[in-house]
Order: C-alpha cells, then sequence, then structure tokens
C-alpha cells in the first residue's frame, strides 16, 4: 500500500483483510444467501452494512469502541459473535482498524454474482484489455516544438485546453536532472562545463547515450524494479533463509544495463529454471518468487491451522505477480468473484495452482557439470562436521581424530567452484500439508511431491472448505478461445508465455506507465498496479498504446523507451508552474513537474559530494546503520526489522508489491538532517575536500555550489559564505567549514530536482 492515496489503501485494506475476514468468519450467518439471516443482519454489502440489523446500527465509521460489530467480536458484552469461540487478536484488530478508517465498504457491480455471472465478453471491452490500436499522429500547430512521437500527443492534449509548452530548461538544469534521472547521481562539474560548452546539434545525444551506458544505469532503475518485488536481504531470523538474496538483486542491475529485452526479463524471473537457453548466473532471476514472504508454520499445530497459514503464501504470489505485470488486483478474488473486475474465483485458483506446485529453494549459479562435485563436496563436508561436532562433546576430547577431519574438510573445499554462492530461487514441488496422525491436535506434517498439483476452489476462500478441482491456467478474461491448461509442470514458464501472448498488450501498457510515473512524478494510468475497474483512466490513451506499441517493436526494449523519454521536448521543459490555474494537477505536463529525489539518490549525492562514494557493483549487502560509501542500493534491507533511516525516508517496507514512492515530510526528517550522524560525517568530509582542492575561499564556495548544484553561486550567496566562515583562527575556521559544509548539503536545492 506504500505510495498509494489515503482511499486507495483503505480500499485495498477492506479487500486484501476485510472482506476475506468477514466471508470465512460471518457470511454464513450474515450474508444475503445465508438461510436463515441470523438477527436480520447482513454483512456483504455496503448497503447492508449501514442499514444494520434487529439490533441497531452495526457500525459507527471512525469509532471501533462505539460500534457493536467490534463489541461484539470482543466478547465485551450480552452479543458475542462468532458464538462458536472467540477469534484471533490479529483479526480483531483487522475490524477495528477498518472501523477507525471510516468503514470503508465499496459498492460492487458483480456484489452476490457467481461466476457463471461474470460476463467475460463484456468485460474484454474495458479499455486495458483491448488490443493496441495505432493511432495516427494529431495535429498541432506549434509544429517546431515536438522532438518525438510522443510530443505530439502532449502538444495535442495541452492546446485543447489552451495551454502552451514551458520553455526549455538550461543546459546545466538539464543535465543535472538526465544525470540522476539515468543514474541516480549527480553530474560532475566537468561533465556540466563541457555539456554547456558543446554547441554541436547532437550535444544532448550524446549525453543520453553516455548515461544509458553507464554501469550506474542498472543500479538507478533496479531500485525502482525491487520495490514492485518487495525485495529483501534478510527475512525473520526464526525463518529458514537459502541462498544469497543480493544475487538477484545484482540480476536485475545486470539485466537492465545490457538491455535485456523486457519479455525475455520477465520471463527469467518466473520461470529461468524452464528455458533452456537460460545462462547459469540468469537463476538468481528466479528470487522474484523465491524472495516472497514466507510464514513459520508451527508443526505441532492442527494441520488446519496451517494450511491456511500456506493459502496465504500462495495468495501473496498471486498478488505479486498480477500486479506487477499485469497491473491487477487478482488476489481480490480468492474469497469471492472480484468485485469490479471480470475475474472470477476459479482465475485465482488456476493462478494459485502454479506457485502451489513450487517451493522456494536454493538454485546453483554455475553450470550442472560444474556443480555435480560441488554439490558431493557440501554433502561430504556436512556429514563431517556432524562428525566433528559428536567429538568435541567427547571426554577427554579425541585432538588426532579432529584433525583428521579438519584435513578431509580442508581437502574437500579445494573442490572448484567450492564457494561459488547459491541463489534464492524455485524447485519444482509441490507442497501437501497433512495430519501426523489421525486426530487434528496431533500436529501436522508438510510433504513435498515432485508432481504440481491443481488447487481446489476454497469456499470463501478457507483451505479447509475445498470445492471444485481448478485446473491450472491463464485468466479467462485476458485469454483466446482455444487457450489450454497448463501442462508444463507448475506451469509458471507458460504463465509468462501468456502474460507476453495473449495479455501483451496490457503487459506492455503497465512497464510504459512505470517508466513514465518515475521520470514525470505521475503515471498515464496514475495507479500504476491497478489498471481494473478501479484504477484511474489514462490521462493521455493515444500516447500509452503509441509508446507500448514501440516498446513491442523494438524488441522490447526498455532503453529504446528511456531514450525515447528523454530525448523528448517534454522532458527537457523548465520546471515552471505558469499553468497551474488550468491544470493543478499538471496531468497535461506544460512544464516539467519539480520532483524530489527519493531517498537513495539524495544519500549518494552526499556521498558523491564528499568524495566518499564507493563506485562498486554489487555484492553483499552493508548495514544502514554503520559507516558506508557504498551506494544506497547496497544498503541492507530487512524485512521484519527495517533501519529507522529508511523508513523515516519513505523507503517502502518490503512486506508486499509497492508500485510508487511515498512522498512525506517529516519533522523526523528535520532531526535527522540537523543532528543525524550521516550528515556530520559527510558534512566533514566535504569540508575536507574542500579545503584540500581550493586554496581560496571564493574557489572553495564555487566548487562546492558546482558538486551539489550544478552551478556557480550568485554574488550573494558568495557573500553569504564569506560573512558565516569569516576570519577565525585555523581551528574555529575547521568548525565554521564544517557547519558551512553541513548546511549546504541540508539545503532543498540539493533535495529537489528541476
Amino acid at each position: 500500500m506504500y505510495g498509494q492515496t489515503a482511499d486507495e489503501e483503505k480500499l485495498e485494506f477492506f479487500e486484501r483483510r476485510v472482506r476475506p475476514l468477514l466471508s470465512r468468519a460471518c457470511f454464513r450467518c450474515h450474508a444475503s444467501d445465508s438461510k436463515p439471516v441470523h438477527g436480520g443482519l447482513k454483512l456483504d454489502s455496503a448497503h447492508a452494512v449501514s442499514q444494520g440489523g434487529d439490533s441497531g446500527a452495526v457500525v459507527t465509521p471512525g469509532k471501533p469502541d462505539d460500534s457493536l460489530l467490534v463489541s461484539a467480536v470482543r466478547y465485551d458484552g450480552d452479543i458475542q459473535m462468532p458464538p462458536k469461540g472467540r477469534l484471533p487478536e490479529r483479526d480483531i484488530a483487522i475490524l477495528e482498524e477498518w472501523v477507525r478508517q471510516g468503514a470503508v465498504f465499496p459498492q460492487s457491480e458483480h456484489a452476490n454474482k457467481d461466476s457463471a455471472g461474470i460476463d467475460f465478453d463484456s468485460g474484454r471491452q474495458f479499455w486495458s484489455f483491448q488490443p493496441l490500436k495505432e493511432h495516427p499522429l494529431p495535429d498541432v500547430t506549434e509544429h517546431q516544438w515536438p522532438r518525438r512521437r510522443l510530443d505530439r500527443f502532449i502538444l495535442a492534449a495541452m492546446q485543447k485546453r489552451g495551454l502552451q509548452p514551458s520553455p526549455e530548461a538550461n543546459r546545466a538544469t538539464l543535465l543535472r536532472r538526465l544525470t540522476f534521472d539515468l543514474t541516480g547521481l549527480p553530474p560532475t562539474p566537468e561533465d556540466v562545463q563541457a555539456f554547456v560548452e558543446d554547441d554541436s546539434d547532437s550535444a544532448w545525444e550524446k549525453q543520453v547515450d553516455r548515461l544509458l551506458s553507464s554501469l550506474h544505469f542498472g543500479e538507478r532503475w533496479a531500485r525502482r524494479w525491487l520495490d514492485l518485488a518487495r525485495y529483501t536481504d534478510r527475512n525473520a531470523d526464526w525463518l529458514d533463509e537459502t541462498g544469497e538474496a543480493w544475487l538477484y538483486r545484482d540480476w536485475v542491475v545486470r539485466a537492465l544495463n545490457e538491455d535485456m529485452p523486457y519479455d525475455r526479463f520477465v520471463r527469467n524471473q518466473l520461470a529461468a529454471d524452464m528455458l533452456n537457453d537460460a545462462r547459469p548466473s540468469d537463476m538468481a532471476a528466479l528470487g522474484f518468487l523465491g524472495l516472497s514472504p514466507n510464514y513459520w508454520k508451527e508443526l505441532k499445530l492442527p494441520a488446519e491451522i496451517i494450511k491456511v497459514i500456506v493459502a496465504d503464501e500462495w495468495e501473496e504470489r498471486v498478488d505479486v505477480v498480477s500486479r506487477t505485470y499485469l497491473g491487477l488486483t487478482v488476489a481480490c478474488a480468492r474469497c469471492h468473484d472480484h468485485k469490479f473486475d471480470p475475474i472470477s474465483s476459479e482465475d485465482y485458483y488456476a493462478l494459485a495452482g502454479v506457485f502451489a506446485s513450487c517451493r522456494i529453494g536454493e538454485r546453483p549459479t554455475v553450470s550442472d557439470e560444474e556443480f555435480q562435485p560441488v554439490k558431493k563436496a557440501r554433502a561430504e563436508v556436512k556429514v563431517l562436521m556432524e562428525q566433528k561436532a559428536k567429538l568435541a562433546k567427547q571426554k577427554p576430547i579425541p585432538r588426532e581424530k579432529i584433525d583428521e577431519l579438519d584435513q578431509k574438510i580442508a581437502q574437500l573445499k579445494q573442490t572448484p567452484a567450492y564457494d561459488t554462492p547459491m541463489a534464492t530461487g524455485l524447485v519444482e514441488e509441490s507442497l501437501h500439508v497433512l495430519r501426523a496422525g489421525k486426530r487434528a491436535d496431533q500436529g501436522t506434517k508438510l510433504e513435498y511431491r515432485a508432481e504440481p498439483q491443481n488447487l481446489p476452489l476454497f469456499i470463501r476462500g478457507n483451505p479447509n472448505r475445498p470445492g471444485p478441482e481448478v485446473r491450472r491456467r491463464f485468466l479467462t478474461v485476458l485469454s483466446t478461445e482455444d487457450a489450454q491448461p497448463f501442462s508444463n509442470g507448475s506451469g509458471r514458464l507458460e504463465l509468462a508465455d501468456a502474460i507476453l501472448g495473449d495479455a501483451r498488450a496490457l503487459a506492455a501498457r503497465v512497464i510504459v506507465n512505470r517508466i513514465w510515473e518515475i521520470y514525470f512524478g505521475h503515471g498515464i494510468v496514475d495507479t500504476p498496479s491497478n489498471f481494473g475497474t478501479l484504477g484511474e483512466r489514462p490521462s493521455h490513451p493515444e500516447l500509452l498504446d503509441d509508446l507500448a506499441s514501440g516498446l513491442i517493436q523494438n524488441g522490447w526494449s526498455l532503453k529504446w523507451l528511456h531514450r525515447e523519454i528523454v530525448l523528448s521536448a517534454t522532458y527537457r521543459q523548465q520546471s515552471s508552474v505558469s499553468a497551474a490555474q488550468a491544470d493543478p494537477n499538471n496531468r497535461l505536463l506544460s512544464y516539467m513537474p519539480r520532483r524530489r529525489l527519493e531517498f537513495e539518490q539524495w544519500r549518494d549525492a552526499m556521498l558523491a559530494a564528499a568524495g566518499s562514494l564507493d563506485p562498486k557493483l554489487g555484492g553483499p549487502s552493508v548495514d544502514p546503520q554503520k559507516p558506508s560509501g557504498r551506494r544506497s542500493l547496497y544498503l541492507t534491507v530487512h524485512r521484519r526489522e527495517m533501519s529507522n533511516m529508511l523508513l523515516n525516508h519513505d523507503f517502502p517496507a518490503p512486506v508486499a508489491h509497492s508500485p510508487k514512492r511515498a512522498k512525506t515530510t517529516t519533522a523526523l526528517q528535520g532531526l535527522f538532517v540537523l543532528n543525524g550522524p550521516l550528515l556530520q560525517t559527510l558534512a566533514d568530509s566535504f569540508a575536507e575536500r574542500l579545503n584540500r582542492s581550493r586554496s581560496a575561499d571564493s574557489e572553495r564556495i564555487d566548487r562546492a555550489y558546482q558538486l551539489l548544484y550544478s552551478r556557480n553561486p550568485t554574488e550573494r550567496e558568495l557573500k553569504i559564505g564569506f560573512q558565516f566562515l569569516g576570519d577565525a583562527a585555523d581551528a574555529e575556521r575547521t568548525t565554521r567549514w564544517q557547519q558551512y559544509a553541513h548546511a549546504l548539503l541540508a539545503a532543498n536545492e540539493l533535495l529537489y530536482l528541476n
């Protein structure tokens, strides 16, 4: 839910948490199809909830303590629900939070219909499910302004509203914007000067090509993809972890730098192990699913409880795949047909069966031939280590035997590629949750089987109430009439092929929109992970189709798309706001929006200015609480114990798919700038760099402004600098420079991008 508006968050909270809970715990007695409806109360529609039941109003929006529903599930009064036993505390907390948020319950055109009630033919007429259309370039009056095809669509929409584009930004501003956008780093003063002095017609194109070929390009854009993939370096300590998570992060960086075609990018992440021509290193791509949240399964608990935990894991994987690649909230159909989009419960379980047929497991990043001796050696080392541990417990300790084992272990570890890291990936095995004995209180056992499985449709999303079996397949609304059920193992490769085949128009629109949103602050569709009925409609539908078609025609090259955007006249406009009244949200892009740097860009810019940036690519993550010059991409992301520094600066929590970044301004952020150890350390380094590289204060101040803001200081700014630095003695002068450097690092001009 990070990066969404408050209303979107409430709707998603209801659909993902509240509706399934009501369905599971309440609908048997309190729904339209209940026989009878107990207490005259129905809880399966917005109207019914507002009406209440025989005992009166059931919910007081915003006031859980005054709501009969909350007091009933708390067992606080005479009415106690459900009557067969109190709900778990986490379920009660969900209902309390729902009421506190205003008891949002959206109206639904599909409410109380079964799957047969969904008109898929009608559903296919929705704009996002339509094939890509070829649109002629619109007529415009200012023929000199457009530089790329996209400019014609932007200009035509402006002119319909009587708007005109803003002038082009100056060269220093443009290069600072471009360098941050493509690499996440600031330009060097030398880069700015060279561009300003280059009077060739191809000066801008040369800068674009230079930055697109930079290895830092992949680092910049990988981080935003990792938001979608809810990437984490570490999970909760009590969960078994397999493989090295950072291999997935580094694979994404490398794939983007190599301009791996997007269709191949998707296939690798869903099914690299099923592709005949995948490289051994591509097994790391499976981290997209291999790093999925997984929950502790206490096998002393009844199998009925463990089944719910496992079903929750499958739901999360359906959700992240459908939202990331298709911009659809398919997981909302777990308990019932989707209330807004033409997605049935059968569709949900058809996809869930794919993820129920594979499990998280380690994958080698070298060839099978190279790994076989490594696998054998590691197994032998494990046995020898166990023997050594037993010997170490004996009295007296048999030193000679332990030394012999150590020698054998050391010899085995000399096996070529022995230390090759293992990637977090997937294994083609289906998980089955069974009772450990005949009775529920005898615990649970987990059984992995080599063959895939189809799931039954769980009645109201409850895995302990299985319905008819659903074969693994793709979504009905996006499938052709001759589409076949999946039959190749789990079906992951067939799923990827369907996303990039039958659903290619939607998949292309979604990725184009994601990249557009990062450049311009909002997408052509402003709900980047919801292209369904509840999502926003596109502001420039013809432009979206044109760019999506161009992406496919250019071999799914993402660098082609980046190049089209940054070469456009739209991108090169000033950040003026003269059109604010006619277009207050700048949806028509009559000026380039002024954007706040993401935390990673801001931190990396300060490291670069201070001369402390380590440009090394890849490798294990580093502790964000310890001083480090590594780029922010490489700071450890912990799923359950996130760094406060990251959380306070709108870094997305890696517990779920995050469609876009939130933008907040808080007191904690201000205190971090004023008193945080990072700013103080970097200010000291920045001041030392300036004093070391220049002799006169005027030159040092000039250099500081060039490094931080890509410009020279004004006369007034020079005067302020001279006045603050003064003529203090050496020790005091060092302190003054550190304070001055701190003030420049803390300024808004560094934090914002014109």
